[in-house]
């Protein structure tokens, strides 16, 4: 098990207010940061630091906590305001910062936050710098107290959202535009509220916006990618050619179709690899990058197209890092996490939807259609709720039931347990080629999960 006792799979996060999101956290965290960028970096000896957030109500105490931490240790902040956070990772690239730092809990309710930092070249920290960070952070003696005039500054830059629209636009292949095209967008009154209607208006389309009015308390309140009905009501309601809903941070995305129905992430990735093959962006025999939760149906159809595909542990920067070491140009997540190396360091819903709409241009078809290409594998994930965190290894039952679910499946079907990085949860999956047992066996092994674990 990790000894973590701050970082999860995606920063830190939990209620906002409670450790470990207090203002006291936010306040040592801005300032190991700015000490660690000052001990490892060659570029500035007053490190720069952008800090973007989204629309929860404690992102205000949070923002001014982290930035306060900077100043103490002498650093510089620039506020972005309320920000995808695949646009802190584009603007800590552009203006050749030395961190950028986004303050969301993404998909999770408005009363929890969380804090995701970014390197100088907009990638997701790996877990050994954030271990570095966490003993700075618990052990204020690690960074030396400085003051008088070498304390920091911080100053606003609203600028930072129109720089980002335009990269996102330049992303769209020049050869279409989005006239005639009818979209529900649904920006979960998160921080794509402003950018995501204007990027596809700008680009000829007809949008009809959904969830842009937060008011701090109600980002992904039955809206956004986790709660698609809401866009699927509105898609029936306009006629919609197509529906794209985001989550709280803008860095995912679900895509529904024009009968109202809810594109899974592995279909995307696998619309997405055969466009790049066919775009000659892919060239036969790359990886596509997907995770540990990745569907089978996914994996084969990937190997159908020639190209390989990899599983790395579950989380964008998991996916990123392999991305990077091998080449890949695609990967991402069931969940709608999509990552387009050429474009972004990290996942980008609003980035994906346009690559969704280049792919209908592209092949002339429907969403529909698109999603007719090739079949996934029944699936079941649960979440169970639980009291301790033990290793799987260690709890003979579970390791028993996991033994009994894959002889059922027949070498046909994947078990997988796993602990979720940001909450008290163990995920139970299940795929295999008969929806019926796959049902049956997730059953029994949730029975089982509770009973050890809870």
């Amino acid at each position: 098990m990790s000894d973590r006792k701050l970082f999860g799979t995606d920063g830190i996060r939990g209620t906002a207010n409670r450790f470990p999101m207090t203002c006291e956290i936010a306040m040592a965290l801005g300032r190991a940061v700015t000490h660690y960028f000052q001990t490892t970096s060659k570029r500035n000896k007053r490190p720069l630091i952008v800090l973007g957030k989204d629309t929860r109500l404690s992102c205000y105490m949070l923002e001014q906590a982290f930035a306060s931490g900077v100043c103490s240790q002498g650093g510089r902040v620039v506020l972005t305001g309320p920000l995808p956070t695949p646009g802190i990772a584009f603007a800590t690239q552009s203006m050749r910062a030395n961190a950028g730092v986004m303050i969301s809990a993404s998909h999770n309710n408005f009363a929890d936050n969380g804090i995701k930092i970014f390197d100088s070249n907009g990638l997701k920290l790996p877990d050994s710098v954030e271990l570095e960070l966490e003993r700075m952070v618990l052990d204020r003696e690690l960074i030396p107290i400085i003051g008088g005039a070498d304390l920091g500054s911080v100053k606003r830059l609203d600028e930072v959202l129109g720089r980002y629209i335009v990269q996102v636009k330049s992303t769209f292949n020049a050869s279409y535009d989005l006239e005639g095209i009818r979209i529900v967008i649904d920006c979960a009154n998160g921080a794509g509220y402003k950018l995501a209607p204007m990027v596809f208006t700008e680009l000829g389309a007809e949008v009809f916006s959904l969830a842009v009015t937060p008011d701090g308390t109600n980002i992904n309140d039955h809206c956004g990618s986790l709660h698609p009905e809401f866009a699927q009501e509105h898609v029936h309601k306009f006629r919609a050619d197509v529906g794209i809903c985001l989550d709280g941070d803008a860095d995912r995305i679900a895509i529904i179709d024009q009968e109202g129905m809810v594109i899974d992430g592995d279909h995307l990735i696998g619309i997405f690899a055969k466009m790049m093959l066919d775009e000659g962006h892919i060239l036969p025999g790359e990886k596509v990058v997907g995770t540990v939760m990745s569907n089978l149906g996914l994996e084969h159809y990937v190997k159908s197209l020639g190209l390989e595909f990899h599983r790395t542990k579950v989380g964008d920067r998991y996916i990123i890092e392999h991305m990077n070491e091998s080449g890949a140009k695609l990967g991402g997540e069931p969940s709608g996490h999509i990552i387009f190396r050429q474009y972004s360091t990290t996942g980008d819903g609003t980035l994906a939807g346009l690559k969704f709409l280049e792919a209908m241009k592209f092949y002339n078809k429907t969403a529909k259609e698109l999603v007719g290409q090739f079949a996934l594998f029944p699936q079941v994930i649960k979440n169970i709720h639980i009291m301790h965190k033990k290793a799987f290894e260690d709890v003979p039952a579970i390791l028993k039931a996991v033994k009994v679910a894959e002889a059922k499946l027949k070498n046909k079907g994947r078990v997988l347990l796993r602990y979720s990085g940001t909450e008290p949860l163990v995920r139970v999956m299940v795929e295999g080629e008969d929806k019926n047992i796959v049902d049956q066996l997730a059953h029994d092994l949730c029975d089982v999960v509770k009973k050890e674990l809870s």
